[in-house]
């Protein structure tokens, strides 16, 4: 179902049943008023009766007479009187007996001295009236006739008017809906146009204060999102294909050459030997992507929990100096910690040592001694380590882009690279909630400073 129908439905079902309440509140109000005037009438009539009879102005024979005659025009009302020790007094009609007087009923009028009931559709009242010093009890009856047929014709026009409202109230709450809905419907249309070859355009905002406007900004700003993420990837992918293409056509080169004619086995050898240096370049750079697809997820898809700095850093050295026994590492500790807490970090233990062997790579491959110095110390709340060498150091230029995917700066031709390993670091620091900071002039050497919050 629709959510116009569903808010027509739910409004005219609401408004109905408020207007249903006000109807019979309206019936039965009247209803009310209706008894309690003709139950006042029948108060009236029966003193006025008894008075005329108790009175000997009007004999009991032409009362009854005058009760018989009009009763076949009108709802005449019947009244009887009777003594305090129950005898009957006066009747306008035995024969009728509206009220069927009992010894109970009369004793109940004489201690509350007033009742109103009902017999059937009639209604009827008891009294106690004083007349020349002694007590009579009157009760009276009769059929209010035209007090019913009014309220029959209320009553009709009540229904008639709750389900003309109810008509009114179902096409009011359709064009409500129909209008409250109608900027919806317009943004629908809008977002069937955007499609991934249209991925830049973007949804109206008229009023960014209403729950709509609220929600097309916010769908602008997924929007955005998403167009940077497939940018990213275009990107990504065109980069990836490009760094591929050069290693993968060598190791092609290299093995079609060593097929097209016999040849001595050095000569074999010095062929496998250049196709195996394209194969670990491959492994390198695909290792790499791998690694920097991981430093994408989001936090709550990776497994953290409490590191020491410390110890990765003397992992990563490890690691370097294996895979380059020609490179030195050096570690020292600006302080001494008291508390082994402030060289403890909240992190992924892998990825944390895949960025020091990155910087730790980048500090050797640069300098002319092929050395890192790498300094630990604490402030605060950080836990804060440098990586330095005396390099050839990194131009304003070559900063600005350090940290672009595939990036290879004027230093190309010092050291071999994909650009990968620097855009992993900072992804690395950034999901660890950390900073990272490059110091570097030409001639000078570099400095990278990561700072990673304790524990």
């Amino acid at each position: 179902m629709k959510i116009r129908t569903t808010l027509t439905l739910k409004y005219a079902g609401i408004t109905a049943i408020l207007f249903l309440l006000f109807v019979v509140a309206v019936y039965y109000t009247s209803e009310h008023a209706r008894s309690e005037a003709f139950f006042r009438n029948l108060h009236g009539e029966a003193i006025t009766k008894a008075h005329l009879f108790l009175n000997n102005r009007v004999d009991a024979a032409t009362m009854q007479s005058v009760y018989l005659n009009n009763r076949k025009f009108i709802n005449e009302v019947e009244v009887a009187v009777y003594t305090p020790d129950y005898h009957l007094v006066y009747h306008d009609a035995l024969q009728n007996d509206i009220v069927h007087e009992t010894a109970e009923m009369l004793h109940r009028i004489v201690k509350e001295k007033n009742i109103n009931f009902y017999v059937g559709r009639y209604q009827a009242i008891g009294l106690v009236y004083s007349f020349g010093g002694k007590d009579y009890v009157v009760t009276a009856a009769a059929y209010d006739g035209v007090g019913y047929a009014n309220r029959d014709a209320l009553r009709n026009v009540l229904l008639g008017f709750f389900f003309c409202g109810l008509t009114v109230f179902f096409v009011v709450g359709l064009l409500l809906a129909r209008s409250a809905l109608r900027p919806i419907r317009g943004i629908v249309h809008e977002m069937e146009q955007i499609s991934a070859s249209h991925i830049d355009r973007r949804l109206p905002v008229k009023n960014e204060q209403d729950e709509l406007g609220e929600l097309t900004t916010t769908f602008n700003h997924l929007l955005d999102r998403l167009e940077s993420s497939f940018t990213a990837q275009k990107m990504f992918v065109s980069n990836v294909s490009h760094e591929l293409r050069t290693p993968m056509a060598a190791l092609t080169a290299e093995l079609d050459l060593a097929s097209l004619k016999e040849r001595s086995p050095e000569q074999y050898r010095a062929a496998i030997a250049g196709a195996l240096q394209d194969a670990h370049r491959i492994v390198k750079l695909i290792d790499g992507l791998l690694n920097l697809a991981k430093a994408d997820y989001q936090p709550d898809q990776i497994k953290m929990a409490e590191v020491r700095l410390d110890e990765l850093l003397l992992d990563a050295r490890e690691l370097v100096l294996r895979a380059w026994p020609g490179y030195h590492v050096e570690l020292v500790f600006e302080q001494e910690a008291d508390d082994d807490r402030v060289l403890t970090v909240y992190g992924n233990s892998y990825l944390l040592t895949t960025a020091f062997v990155n910087l730790l790579e980048n500090n050797c491959k640069y300098s002319a001694n092929r050395t890192s110095s790498v300094l630990i110390s604490f402030w605060e709340e950080w836990a804060i380590i440098r990586f330095s060498d005396n390099g050839v150091g990194m131009s304003d230029q070559d900063k600005e882009n350090l940290f672009h995917l595939f990036y290879r700066g004027d230093n190309e031709e010092v050291a071999p690279g994909y650009g990968i390993g620097m855009t992993l670091t900072q992804k690395v620091i950034q999901l660890h909630q950390g900073e990272l900071v490059v110091s570097s002039h030409r001639g000078e050497g570099t400095t990278f400073v990561v700072k990673l919050r304790h524990v």
